[in-house]
């Protein structure tokens, strides 16, 4: 038997909600795995420096739901200070919960180089818990898995490797995954299963199912490249404000029950 992904709901799904909202809401569409934000002024559902109270309170709502964390999104401009020590966090947060995969992004807002340096120090910190770092196609350092794959073949690291967006591969780089992907399916750690409506630079990530990214041409891909990490279903609607908390369900069901249909879940 060929390994299953474990396809996770992610918590950013539920930007505006509260973590037990979005943990309810995903367990309630049927995931047993979740991808925890914890994106310090985005969605920081897991508090960056979170205390032993706070996490074992965590861990005890993961448990009553029966969901298992399998990835944590830590994103952070690690070029400056302030983003290498959020994400320095955002790797306790990991060790903290066992988690093996943290997603994490390319900037440069201090520099090339000092974003290299980093997320090479990052990396060793890293790999020393045995966690992979996975940076996101995103922005205008990776706005597609190729331009994604230059910026790990810099920083040149075991444990580092691409958290494939297959919307935002549209969003920022203008290009289809089906097209983009399989350049790069082998260098993947995580892959967020996001649709998308519209063109290049417009907002608009509704369920899957509802947006015209091609998903039973994704997984064929993923499959067929080996592709055994984590899919995490990310739904990011228009934007601010979020739709109310019964679509937001609601979209995650949908997107649950379309993957149940093409047999990933």
């Amino acid at each position: 038997m060929e390994p299953r992904n474990q396809v996770a709901g992610n918590t950013n799904s539920y930007h505006s909600y509260s973590l037990n909202e979005a943990l309810e809401g995903i367990a309630g569409a049927g995931f047993r795995y979740v991808e925890l934000s914890a994106v310090r002024g985005w969605t920081e559902h897991v508090p960056l420096g979170a205390s032993a109270a706070e996490l074992d309170g965590i861990k005890r709502k993961l448990a009553e739901l029966n969901l298992t964390p399998v990835s944590v999104g830590g994103h952070s401009d690690v070029s400056t200070d302030e983003g290498f020590t959020l994400a320095l966090q955002a790797l306790d947060l990991c060790s903290a919960l066992g988690i093996k995969v943290m997603i994490t992004a390319a900037g440069r807002e201090g520099g090339e180089d000092a974003f290299f340096a980093n997320m090479r120090q990052l990396a060793k910190s890293a790999g020393a818990r045995s966690i992979e770092l996975a940076i996101e196609i995103a922005g205008d350092m990776a706005p597609t898995g190729i331009a994604a794959l230059d910026v790990i073949s810099r920083v040149d690291q075991p444990n580092v490797a691409i958290n494939y967006d297959t919307a935002n591969v549209e969003y920022y780089g203008g290009v289809k995954a089906v097209d983009d992907l399989p350049t790069v399916v082998g260098r993947l750690a995580h892959v967020h299963l996001k649709d998308k409506l519209g063109g290049k630079g417009e907002w608009d990530f509704p369920a899957i199912g509802d947006g015209h990214v091609d998903f039973p041409a994704v997984l064929d891909i993923l499959r067929s490249g080996g592709f055994t990490g984590p899919l995490s279903v990310e739904v990011e609607f228009l934007g601010e404000p979020w739709p109310a908390l019964d679509e937001v369900n609601r979209a995650m069901k949908a997107s649950f029950d379309q993957l149940t249909a093409l047999g990933v879940t």
